[in-house]
């Protein structure tokens, strides 16, 4: 833990703005399984704050900019207070202080579903929680693509147009700076045959751009806070069910095209007898809807059309291959220990050969 927090320099800045005062030691653990941005719970007696900052290690360019994520959740909490983000507390854009940028916010109350579902989700019992889940997924991420777009143009953070162009010549982009990364260490790069199908189709099939929104460019299961919730029924029973209390991980938000988060979604939810090539997924339990209920849900939210989502599903797998082929490399480097990244020698080509097998190329 040392190594990614100096407590004494993180207590001291804490201290002068006035965060996690009082007598005693500052308390921190990780938080979840993130494979992204760092994770923790910082506390103090009963007061406590969650911290995030980038990974151990060299980073492509672009990636990790917890400075960006940061001010992206403020300006959505002062465009629209309705969409579900906790409340940033603190942002440090001075390296010297534990070594990387890094903010603090508010911890959002419940649990993130990954693995096993928690006992309230779980069972007979837990039948209408997971359907709230499942329906509210959709319907959080129209809340999301509904939010006026344009304050966070003028702030710099995304453009109005050219959001999917500019996505496959980012991830084509960040393909070769894995493979010129290896080969400036004197290594090389494997071959990913399934990889350049993918990419040349989704260039010759590039869609047609609709109305931008706010988009969040990494919306799936494990980067909602979901807490129990009980509410009444006309007749005064009380009903046990499930809310999502706070959307995380805000890293890729830009603006864009919204269907692109629509298909993100979807390539992480299977059908009933999918085979589920990544693990941690509750969307194959009894109670979640089906993939084409959920874009019907997206679409009563947002009033826009879904229509062919094919491109943007296969994009998502195929970007989402990119991502974890950087992360495997970084693991082969000795730079990090998560054991999760030595699954990705198999699993990478396992995307991609799923992302070929969605677009037919």
């Amino acid at each position: 833990m040392s190594d990614l927090l100096d407590l004494a320099a993180l207590d001291s800045w804490l201290g002068a703005r006035g965060l996690l005062a009082g007598p005693g030691d500052l308390d921190v653990r990780t938080l979840g399984e993130g494979h992204s941005n760092l994770t923790f719970l910082v506390s103090r007696g009963d007061d406590e704050l969650v911290l995030r900052r980038p990974p151990r290690g060299p980073l492509l360019p672009t990636a990790h900019d917890v400075v960006r994520e940061a001010r992206v959740m403020e300006l959505l909490r002062a465009t629209d207070d309705s969409v579900r983000v906790p409340a940033v507390a603190g942002v440090c854009d001075d390296d010297a202080v534990i070594g990387v940028p890094f903010y603090v916010m508010e911890r959002a109350p419940g649990v993130v579903v990954r693995g096993e579902l928690p006992d309230f989700l779980s069972g007979p019992d837990g039948w209408s929680a997971r359907r709230a889940l499942g329906v509210g997924l959709p319907q959080v991420l129209g809340a999301i693509h509904s939010v006026d777009w344009h304050p966070f143009v003028e702030a710099g953070i995304g453009k109005p147009a050219g959001y999917l162009e500019r996505q496959l010549r980012r991830w084509v982009g960040q393909r070769e700076g894995i493979q010129a990364a290896v080969a400036a260490a004197g290594g090389q790069a494997r071959e990913l045959p399934d990889y350049d199908a993918v990419r040349d189709w989704l260039r010759e099939h590039l869609p047609a751009e609709t109305e931008p929104a706010v988009v969040h460019g990494d919306y799936k299961l494990d980067n909602v806070i979901v807490e129990p919730w009980a509410e009444r029924d006309p007749g005064g029973e009380v009903l046990h069910s499930a809310r999502i209390s706070a959307v995380v991980d805000w890293e890729m938000a830009t603006v864009g095209d919204p269907r692109a988060d629509l298909g993100y979604l979807l390539s992480f939810w299977p059908e009933p007898g999918e085979e589920v090539l990544m693990a941690g997924l509750g969307m194959v339990h009894e109670g979640f809807p089906l993939r084409d209920e959920v874009v019907v849900l997206w679409e009563e939210a947002t009033g826009r059309r879904a229509g062919d989502t094919r491109w943007f599903v296969a994009l998502a797998v195929w970007k989402l291959a990119i991502l974890l082929e950087a992360n495997y490399h970084r693991w082969l480097a000795g730079l990090s220990d998560d054991a999760f990244y030595a699954q990705l020698d198999a699993g990478v080509p396992a995307l991609l050969a799923r992302a070929r097998s969605i677009c037919g190329a």
